[in-house]
């Protein structure tokens, strides 16, 4: 991706510290010092222009939220949505929002092991080509990072457009015996979500009427202990109803 940024776009970025971060490894197993509470930390990879981590941070404010790109031009287009959401709300800066300049490929040196409690991979590079199935981001190499920097409540949650990404992630996922919940081949066929935010790139594709795929992958031990219950839960309520219909037709 080539962007054309506005001249001074380096200074623009740097005179902003309260919001983006141009070096990462300061704030590594510090985060939540930058942040200056011990509210969980949720991460996007691969923010694009901001629009969804920006809502998100608006949406959830005992949620710290960091936007992560590699590109100058993405992160300041990504402050100004970021301002001007909060802005709405009457605040004239996030208070929950960090956006991080950084190449994913070093995540590990972004964030300690447990640091984190979500990652979201939004319409991520499908990279089409077999030769180039290392550099996705659901490729094995990359998920075995995320395991080690997502805590006991750790979730990855991915959405994409590709069908292809979107398979060969699922058996990503699988081969690693990692558990999947809530997958979906067309996220909004009936109706859109309005409980989940929208990307750029997703408001596009549902104005084409093109389905978006979502599964959420459950990774921490109380994550999945949360999980197994709420199944545990849903099968109980489901063999009542099942016994109050057999009881009503008799």
């Amino acid at each position: 991706m080539r962007l054309r940024g506005r001249k001074g776009i380096r200074e623009s970025l740097e005179s902003q510290p309260e919001l983006v971060v141009l070096d990462a490894a300061p704030h590594r197993g510090k985060w939540r010092e930058f942040f200056g509470n011990d509210n969980p930390i949720y991460v996007e990879l691969g923010m694009g222009k901001g629009r969804f981590i920006s809502q998100m941070s608006v949406r959830n404010p005992h949620i710290n939220f960091i936007g992560v790109d590699m590109y100058d031009e993405l992160l300041r287009r990504a402050s100004e949505k970021g301002r001007i959401a909060w802005e709405e709300k009457g605040v004239n800066s996030p208070p929950n929002l960090a956006l991080l300049r950084a190449n994913i490929e070093g995540i590990e040196t972004m964030f300690a092991p447990g640091e984190l409690e979500r990652i979201y991979l939004n319409f991520s590079d499908p990279w089409p080509k077999g030769k180039h199935a290392r550099r996705r981001l659901t490729h094995e190499r990359f998920v075995a990072k995320y395991i080690e920097i997502l805590n006991e409540r750790g979730e990855i949650h991915f959405k994409t457009d590709s069908m292809t990404l979107f398979e060969f992630s699922l058996n990503s996922f699988a081969g690693m015996e990692l558990v999947m919940r809530n997958i979906s081949l067309h996220l909004h066929r009936d109706e859109p979500r309005v409980d989940l935010v929208f990307t750029e790139y997703e408001m596009k594709f549902m104005e084409k009427g093109q389905p978006i795929h979502r599964v959420e992958v459950v990774i921490g031990e109380e994550a999945l202990r949360a999980h197994r219950a709420s199944k545990r839960e849903a099968a109980k309520l489901e063999a009542a109803a099942s016994l109050e219909e057999e009881s009503d037709n008799e």
